[in-house]
């Protein structure tokens, strides 16, 4: 297994590893949409006191499936090696707006299988999470 490292990776808000491979199945931990560079959440807007104004679901989408990638890119893996997702929205009136947002970023690959759940909360300033199982086929 190479280590690749091309983008850095969010600080976990735990003692976990954001991916972990055994054999030929990769794990991706649940990722959140902040931005590693900045450590800020993607599409927010906050008031004076910090507290989440409004949040735009498709940025938020965009920043998880970034990460996800990310996660997969530290191991010399892509988007094409993913085969589950597990959704997780605290508003499913979100869903067809995070769903065109992840056609888009499958459009020109293998759409792996996935789950979406409504919860009430998800930590910081989440409002979608993603959880992924990948196949390393080998490499």
């Amino acid at each position: 297994m190479s280590n690749h490292k091309e983008a850095p990776l969010t600080q976990p808000l735990a003692r976990y590893a954001h991916v972990r491979r055994v054999g030929d199945v990769v794990f991706v931990a649940g990722q959140g949409c902040r931005d590693p560079k900045t450590d800020t959440y993607a599409g927010l807007t906050l008031a004076a006191d910090g507290s989440v104004v409004a949040y735009d679901i498709a940025a938020q989408t965009a920043g998880v499936l970034a990460n996800i990638e990310r996660a997969l890119q530290s191991i010399g893996l892509d988007r094409r090696a993913i085969v589950d997702v597990q959704v997780f929205l605290t508003d499913m009136q979100d869903f067809p707006a995070m769903n065109k947002v992840w056609n888009d970023f499958f459009e020109a690959s293998p759409p792996p299988t996935r789950t979406t759940v409504g919860v009430v909360k998800l930590p910081g300033h989440n409002f979608v999470e993603m959880k992924a199982v990948a196949a390393a086929r080998g490499e």
